[in-house]
């Protein structure tokens, strides 16, 4: 007799009721028919009564180390002062904010962090991500990181105005070191149903590398690890399990674009190690240097890109010829949707963050949070995908909603697909496994992070509910 980990019974698979069975770590039982095992693990029996079992969903872009680091929210403050007393609200020593629109109080800088909060060092990342605002108190601690380039913002007498741009890689380095908390960061993913996800932070260094790794290894992250910014040719430490490389990451800089000679060179010396690329593209002028870049030296299976803020229709045949895929960010539509009605030419608002329209031009489309800039709750994401509208309410290129299912398919996709074919369960296929509350049909038609009542991801089991 097989011993069992975790049975599943009466669950709905593929849309059939069946009983399934796992042991540590792959499907062993489904429907009646067993694969042998040695395992000798305790049996947990589930009755799922008639709920949809889901290969775990799997986030194809998001910030693992940026989402465990303490942060104060800037967009829920309205003005200057909610701003103060919100950075006020963090505990001792450095303020780290996230989230911050010119909305909110306008430009930023230095001297406005100072009037805020003179007395602690201050950092607020801008809500693009391309953007930290140091206050003088953090600037005099990261002088030595301060280089010369034009990432370093100076005024007319060559003084740091404390806007840096693209600064993440060299700013961590001069920071106080501090332990992220990765397992929380893990669990609340696990209880989404995220058993997998794709880390698109690029140039992780060393330290970062050995944060995530340690996490996965000693079960602080749960989920399967597919990281973008890891070098070329690396590979997990021996004893890790459950970690990759995944497609390089070249983050573009939308204030300063460099040269396509210099973009396509660095395309071509990953794509002779055998690499894709993961291309961050979210302007029109963005994608066209990606694309044309792409023209010059070739694809290779696997190239993306992040995002697609905009994707002009004249652009799209170009994007199904050279066989790429987009990762997309349907929440931003819904979380920051009033704001694009503000700031984007509205010649480009019916193009943000395009969806169906890729689909029918034959480009694989898949959605992602961008956690922390968005809302990491797939089933939220995957609401806004459908719906197409603002907090407020208002459309944004409604023509460009898709079905629930559709959105949900690309959560299930690959890791190294995102947006092909879904994953499904199988005998011998990894034990990833999101037991919803309800049958899909119904799910589909309100799907909400409480529908998830138990995932299970490798030897860990989180019961949600009962």
């Amino acid at each position: 007799m097989v011993a069992l980990r975790l049975h599943l019974r009466d669950v709905e698979v593929g849309g059939r009721r069946c009983d399934v069975a796992i042991v540590d770590p792959e499907v062993v039982l489904l429907d009646g028919e067993y694969v042998a095992s040695s395992s000798t693990t305790d049996e947990l029996v589930v009755d799922g009564a008639g709920g949809a079992l889901l290969p775990g969903l799997h986030d194809h872009h998001l910030h693992l180390l940026a989402m465990a680091a303490p942060s104060v929210d800037c967009g829920v403050a309205a003005d200057a002062e909610e701003l103060g007393a919100l950075l006020r609200t963090a505990e001792d020593g450095w303020v780290r904010a996230r989230g911050y629109h010119e909305s909110i109080a306008g430009h930023l800088d230095r001297d406005v962090l100072d009037r805020l909060l003179p007395d602690r060092p201050v950092r607020v990342q801008h809500r693009s991500g391309a953007l930290w605002v140091l206050n003088s108190a953090a600037l005099a601690q990261v002088a030595e990181a301060l280089d010369d380039s034009a990432d370093v913002e100076r005024d007319d007498a060559g003084r740091p105005t404390g806007r840096l741009w693209r600064y993440d890689v060299r700013l961590r380095a001069a920071l106080p070191a501090t332990e992220p908390d990765l397992a929380a960061v893990g669990d609340r993913l696990l209880r989404l149903g995220i058993t997998g996800v794709t880390d698109a932070t690029p140039e992780l260094d060393r330290s970062a590398l050995e944060l995530l790794t340690g996490a996965r290894r000693s079960g602080a992250l749960p989920q399967r690890l597919t990281l973008l910014g890891a070098p070329d040719r690396w590979s997990a430490p021996d004893g890790t399990t459950g970690v990759a490389s995944g497609p390089a990451k070249l983050l573009l800089r939308d204030h300063d674009l460099p040269l396509v000679e210099t973009v396509a060179a660095w395309i071509e010396a990953r794509h002779r190690n055998r690499r894709p690329v993961a291309v961050h593209s979210v302007s029109t002028d963005a994608l066209a240097l990606v694309l044309a870049a792409l023209e010059q030296v070739g694809t290779m299976a696997g190239d993306r890109l992040e995002h697609g803020g905009v994707v002009v229709p004249g652009l799209r045949p170009d994007l199904a010829r050279l066989g790429l895929r987009v990762v997309t960010n349907p929440g931003f539509v819904e979380a920051r949707g009033d704001q694009y009605l503000v700031d984007v030419e509205p010649g480009e608002q019916p193009f943000l963050y395009p969806y169906a329209s890729l689909l029918e031009a034959g480009i694989p489309v898949c959605p992602a949070s961008d956690a922390p800039f968005g809302d990491p709750d797939p089933w939220r994401v995957i609401r806004a995908a459908a719906a197409r509208r603002t907090t407020t309410g208002r459309p944004v290129s409604p023509e460009e909603a898709v079905p629930t299912l559709t959105a949900l398919a690309g959560y299930l996709s690959p890791p190294a697909d995102p947006g092909h074919r879904p994953r499904r369960l199988s005998l011998g296929v990894a034990g990833d496994v999101c037991l919803l509350r309800i049958p899909l049909q119904f799910a589909s038609e309100r799907p909400a992070a409480d529908l998830v009542r138990l995932v299970a991801t490798g030897g860990r089991i989180a019961a949600i509910g009962t």
